[in-house]
């Protein structure tokens, strides 16, 4: 790779952790995935950074990878431009010195974004949003509101008192009775391998035949502190923390649901978006 490359590269990368994981606004459609993908698998083979650095590159280069999707590539270009990616840093010296001025700069750019406690991260049409605050209490690591009928959904990671992180959803149904399970619904990239989106670009969840299912675990009542605001009671829905490796695969640009089934057959329904959940998800696992 020449100098000046690497230096455009180190310049870029700079820049892209100082804009705080905001969409890619501006950029060429793949260019910041190709940098920050570039710096990324450069420190796979030259060891560059220190953990916490390290682990916010790595949740920068997925949400660009989403902020691409968003802007109207293709998974394969973006397969095609990671794949660039590695082999120029493939030929690049762990001494080359460019390579050490983009070592220093994206340290000196991602230690304080490393540090941040909370952050947004914003979809077509929801986000998630991150907290990595330590707290006595329960705690929304990582959460996407939503709604059924009248009845506050709200689903991502919660911290629990036990110090793991539950993959859960929390409702306050009012007036009702209680479901007796709880699903979620999404795209099976094993049996539809790409998403179903309308002509504007919008995912929908295709038919049921290529669906998956993920069950809840179990329910108990939600502490207040994992509420929404205004509720005094509630649920909470865990789920196996397979579902949330099986989240972190979508599109970000698609939906999933979240389903309460009844004893009368009923069935209630939140909609959500995956968004940019791998990405909020590697955030929270810098720590707290």
């Amino acid at each position: 790779m020449r100098i000046g490359q690497i230096r455009k590269i180190a310049i870029t990368a700079v820049l892209a952790a100082t804009s705080a994981l905001a969409p890619a606004v501006g950029w060429a459609v793949t260019g910041t995935y190709y940098d920050r993908a570039f710096v990324l698998a450069a420190h796979e083979k030259c060891r560059l950074f220190a953990a916490p650095v390290a682990g916010a590159l790595s949740a920068a280069t997925l949400q660009a990878h989403g902020a691409a999707l968003r802007a109207g590539a293709t998974e394969a270009d973006l397969t095609a431009t990671a794949r660039r990616a590695r082999v120029r840093a493939a030929e690049v010296s762990c001494r080359n010195p460019e390579l050490i001025i983009v070592r220093d700069r994206v340290t000196d750019a991602f230690q304080g974004w490393a540090r941040t406690p909370r952050m947004d991260f914003p979809g077509t049409r929801a986000s998630w949003t991150a907290n990595r605050l330590r707290a006595a209490e329960p705690r929304w690591r990582l959460m996407q509101a939503g709604m059924t009928g009248a009845s506050p959904v709200t689903f991502g990671l919660v911290a629990e008192e036990t110090g793991r992180e539950a993959l859960s959803a929390v409702v306050s149904f009012v007036g009702r009775p209680r479901p007796y399970a709880a699903r979620i619904v999404m795209r099976d990239p094993s049996l539809a391998s790409r998403p179903w989106l309308t002509a504007t670009g919008i995912g929908i969840l295709p038919p049921e035949t290529q669906r998956r299912t993920v069950w809840s675990a179990g329910t108990t009542s939600a502490e207040v502190s994992v509420l929404t605001e205004g509720r005094t009671q509630g649920e909470v829905w865990r789920f196996p923390d397979a579902g949330a490796a099986d989240l972190a695969e979508l599109d970000p640009r698609e939906p999933f649901l979240i389903q309460f089934l009844f004893r009368d057959g009923s069935v209630a329904t939140a909609q959500f978006e995956a968004g940019d959940f791998a990405a909020a998800r590697a955030f929270v696992a810098l720590g707290t």
